[in-house]
């Protein structure tokens, strides 16, 4: 177990435990060395953590010592910085720009070691950027989706045919070569899959389908092995 992830099990053992317990007990659940332990103990008293006891007798973490609203494994947090990294390539500037937050405000909220998976910059992701759409925004079809708001869309599909739908988006799909909107077609009375570089021109109707979006959501879901059209 990485130290980075250690320091945390600790801090949470200690955290469930009604009694001290000895640096013995913890390194058996840890799967690792009593010496480690103790070396582990002082590095979190060092980083003010409220830890009280000494060997022999077992360790207790003092009342009132809270963990950051945000506290993840190493592994978790690697999980996050690629996903950020991978957020980082999509087409969508305003994620784009958030992701870079997200990091930031997890290293301000955990100690230091434990930031290590953070800062190391070791995770990347390869690939070109996606360009944004010149005649769509992004935040503006997210926020449609959690609002469950209809948009209206100037849209050329595969044999270059121009229509003007109605949806009620409900998804958004970042792909290596472009980004697709999924939403209820009111024209073609169906889900459908729309490629934002197709898209002319995007509308807010000021209309909306509340309560519709996790039915049509699942009805997409289940029909994932036949496919949406166009």
């Amino acid at each position: 177990m990485r130290k980075a992830s250690r320091l945390f099990e600790i801090i949470q053992t200690l955290r469930l435990a009604a009694h001290p317990i000895t640096a013995q007990q913890i390194a058996e659940k840890l799967e690792v060395t009593q010496r480690s332990i103790y070396r582990d103990i002082a590095a979190l008293q060092a980083m003010r953590v409220p830890i009280e006891g000494e060997r022999g007798v077992g360790y207790i973490l003092r009342p009132g010592f809270h963990l950051p609203p945000l506290m993840f494994t190493a592994e978790e947090t690697e999980a996050i910085v690629l996903g950020m990294a991978l957020t980082r390539r999509t087409a969508d500037k305003e994620l784009r720009e958030a992701s870079v937050r997200v990091l930031d405000k997890i290293a301000a909220a955990v100690p230091g070691p434990l930031k290590e998976a953070i800062v190391s910059r070791s995770l990347y992701a390869w690939g070109r950027v996606a360009e944004a759409p010149d005649a769509i925004d992004f935040s503006m079809i997210r926020r449609a989706i959690r609002d469950e708001e209809k948009l209206e869309i100037d849209y050329t599909n595969e044999q270059r045919q121009a229509t003007t739908r109605r949806i009620r988006p409900i998804a958004v799909i970042h792909y290596a070569e472009a980004e697709v909107i999924v939403g209820w077609c009111e024209l073609r009375g169906a889900l459908r899959n729309f490629r934002a570089d197709r898209i002319s021109a995007c509308r807010a109707t000021g209309n909306h389908f509340r309560r519709e979006g996790d039915r049509l959501r699942k009805l997409w879901v289940a029909g994932w092995e036949t496919g949406a059209k166009s």
